[in-house]
Parts: structure tokens; sequence; C-alpha cells
């Protein structure tokens, strides 16, 4: 086989590879902070919503409000629908654009000084990516809000933000919303004021 039917081999080889390739870009660790009022709250039962009109109608919703409700589940809370609860959870979240991301090639062929049989030589040094893609990188921040019913003080709050390709499993909504509310009820009710970095 002559110096380019050998190349061309080892292109396919290489195509053939990457498609076969499912390399990931990891997604960001989660930055939280918490803010709270210091005195011990006793568990009650709570209503997770989200704010604005239509609160509640969109399919993210009920992603974001079901990963807190089950996230102040195991802090001790009673998720209740209604509004006969004793606390209520205001759940806000937002998802912004934070530019593209290139993601490593997951072979890359390297041609260099040597021999393909016989006498005969490559004399120059080349490589090239086979299989990298471009990745929109998105921030997404989760806002809870836990409120006494009877006389709307703030108990709680706590804010969690994170970054991850908006195609990467770690970047599906379901799967943000999880990680997010699980980094953010952390050590509930944890430090208040201090940031802290969750992998």
């Amino acid at each position: 086989m002559n110096i380019a039917a050998r190349i061309i081999a080892l292109a396919a080889a290489a195509l053939l590879s990457a498609c076969a390739s499912t390399g990931a870009i990891r997604s960001g660790p989660v930055e939280v902070t918490r803010y709270h009022l210091g005195a011990a709250v006793v568990p009650g039962s709570v209503a997770v919503t989200t704010a604005g009109a239509f609160a509640g109608v969109s399919p993210e919703d009920a992603l974001y409000t079901g990963a807190v409700a089950a996230e102040l589940g195991r802090a001790g809370y009673s998720p209740v629908a209604g509004e006969s609860s004793e606390f209520i959870a205001l759940v806000s979240y937002s998802r912004i654009a934070r530019g593209q991301v290139r993601e490593r090639p997951p072979l890359t062929i390297g041609i260099g000084a040597g021999s393909f049989g016989g006498n005969v030589g490559v004399g120059a040094d080349a490589s090239f990516g086979i299989g990298g893609k471009t990745r929109e990188v998105y921030a997404t921040e989760l806002v809870v809000q836990l409120k006494r019913r009877s006389d709307g003080t703030i108990l709680w709050e706590g804010r969690a933000i994170a970054e991850a390709a908006g195609t990467a499993p770690a970047g599906q909504p379901g799967a943000v919303a999880q990680r997010l509310a699980a980094a953010l009820f952390r050590g509930f009710p944890g430090e208040s004021g201090i940031t802290i970095t969750v992998k």
C-alpha cells in the first residue's frame, strides 16, 4: 500500500472512531449562597410554587418546583398543594447564554517523520483533529425563598448558579434543576452570607 492510500485509510478509521465517540464537556461547579435569620425553624408543611402570573404553567416550572420540593422533603418539610401550608417556597430560575466553547476533538492524527514500509519516509510533521464540536454554554440560576405564610416573613433565601453546555447531558433542564436544587439545599440551612462551591 502506498503512502497516500495509508493516509486515507488512517483518516477513514479516525472518522469512524470520532462518530462513535461521545466526548462531553464537563459542567462547572455550582456556586451557592444562602441567607437566613440564624434562628432555628421547625419544619412543617410547605407549598412550592413559582412566581408570576403564569406560575406552574410551563413544563420547566414543574422540573424546578419538583426538584426543590424533593430537597425540602429531605430537609424535613412536608410538601403539600394548596393554600393551607405553614410555609411557602417561592421558586424562580433564569437561563442565559454565556458564549461558546470548542470541544476538544476526540481523536488527533499525527503524521510525522517515519516509514510506511520499504524505504519511503515522510519528512514533514502534521496533525489534525477530527470530530470536535462548538457548543453553546449557558448559566442557569435557581433562587428559592422560604416564607412563613402567616406573616410573609422570609426565613431563608438561597441562590445557586452553574454553567454547562446546552447540548451536554448536564445542560438539560431536568438535570440542571436537580443539580442546582441538590447543591442549594446541601447542609440546609447552611452558613448565612457565605458563598460556597459545590462540585
